[in-house]
């Protein structure tokens, strides 16, 4: 077949990737399989199943993957599709979109430069994804490729909800509230409607609880407030990520402890959250499961940020008609939705305790004026989606 399309999420050591087929009429593209190259430049490894969870073998030499082109490589070598015949095209997730990219786009050798110039903003994170795209470049020229951001569902939200109290001059320059895991918010928004076999809520807070972690609220579909801002610091606790954090915090310890900008940086990105605050993981399982005082602080916090930010996107949306969780913590943490839940008894959510530890879709009683739910996010699906469109657009 030479229509199928790849999706990809590459990461600083990683490359995650999901490969569809087409499907008859607007049906949804096919999932084939999907997995992971990790240990990029280190220990490399592939791992990858089909559409029914199957383990799919493959065996590399160590040290032949020393980057994303000999990843890609690897990976198309693996599909058995070294030319790139059997492809349509591929789609990226790509995290920063800036204020110029509101909506999926082909990429050109434009397009590359214009994301490139973007890797200040998400430093952790562009600069992959825009190597990702470099090496399918060089190695496949002619392959057509779509770039799908994360930032691009929050385009909708109002001029107060993005700016920063600085001098107005600063916005010019890109400093303003983005917001992120925009591809999740989507996939949620688009799926929510086919769990619950009714219309979406108009008023919706959707909470993506992974290791990193942000919360949306979402009015008609449309994205009106989130708690990621500039950059994906802002916000909730996260796995090694303070979340939102008073900047008066880090001038004292610039200038009290003579930090230097590396310094701050590693300390908020990669040494605060969940494992900071409890001194033992970043793993919330891990935690949840540990006896210590210090892990119960820590997924207490957790918790807690959770509960204030859901008042505060209620408040963007004067009220709240539902409420989804997703991503790993949020679709498997039954203890973390517990305690939001129960916290949030105000809003009017009453838990159904059963349903929750059994990992329903629906975790609130009947007379919850407020529905809680969970759903299962699909970015690559979405990413897929987005890919078709814009080839045949």
């Amino acid at each position: 077949m030479t229509d199928r399309l790849l999706v990809l999420n590459a990461g600083s050591s990683s490359l995650k990737f999901a490969l569809y087929e087409p499907s008859p009429g607007n049906a949804d593209p096919a999932l084939t399989l999907r997995g992971q190259i990790a240990g990029i430049g280190v220990s490399p490894r592939l791992q990858a199943a089909d559409s029914s969870g199957r383990p799919l073998p493959f065996e590399t030499a160590e040290g032949t993957v020393r980057n994303h082109c000999d990843a890609l490589a690897l990976l198309l070598d693996w599909l058995g599709r070294d030319r790139g015949g059997g492809l349509a095209g591929v789609g990226h997730r790509v995290v920063h979109g800036g204020a110029l990219f509101s909506a999926p786009i082909r990429i050109t050798p434009e397009v590359v430069e214009q994301l490139a110039a973007l890797e200040p903003l998400a430093p952790h994170h562009q600069p992959h994804n825009v190597a990702a795209i470099r090496a399918l470049v060089e190695r496949l020229p002619d392959l057509p490729q779509v770039a799908c951001f994360d930032t691009a569902f929050h385009a909708t939200q109002p001029a107060e909800a993005k700016h920063l109290g600085l001098p107005r001059g600063y916005a010019d320059r890109g400093l303003r509230r983005y917001g992120f895991h925009g591809l999740s918010y989507e996939s949620v928004v688009s799926g929510l409607p086919h769990v619950t076999r009714a219309p979406l809520p108009r008023r919706l807070v959707i909470a993506h609880l992974g290791n990193g972690a942000s919360m949306c609220a979402v009015e008609d579909g449309r994205s009106v407030a989130t708690t990621m801002g500039f950059s994906t610091l802002d916000g909730l606790v996260m796995g090694t990520r303070s979340g939102s954090l008073d900047p008066g915090a880090l001038l004292h310890l610039m200038r009290t402890e003579g930090m230097s900008l590396a310094e701050v940086e590693d300390l908020l990105y990669n040494r605060s959250g969940l494992l900071g605050l409890s001194g033992l993981s970043s793993d919330m399982k891990s935690l949840l499961a540990s006896d210590d005082p210090s892990a119960r602080a820590a997924v207490a916090q957790y918790c807690y940020q959770i509960h204030r930010h859901l008042g505060s996107l209620a408040a963007a949306l004067n009220g709240l008609d539902a409420l989804v969780f997703t991503g790993g913590i949020g679709e498997n943490a039954a203890p973390v939705r517990a305690a939001v839940c129960r916290d949030a008894d105000w809003l009017g959510i009453i838990l159904d305790e059963a349903a929750n530890q059994a990992g329903s879709p629906l975790i609130t009683a009947p007379e919850s004026r407020v529905p809680v739910w969970v759903i299962a996010t699909d970015e690559e699906m979405t990413i897929a989606r987005h890919c078709r469109a814009a080839l045949k657009g």
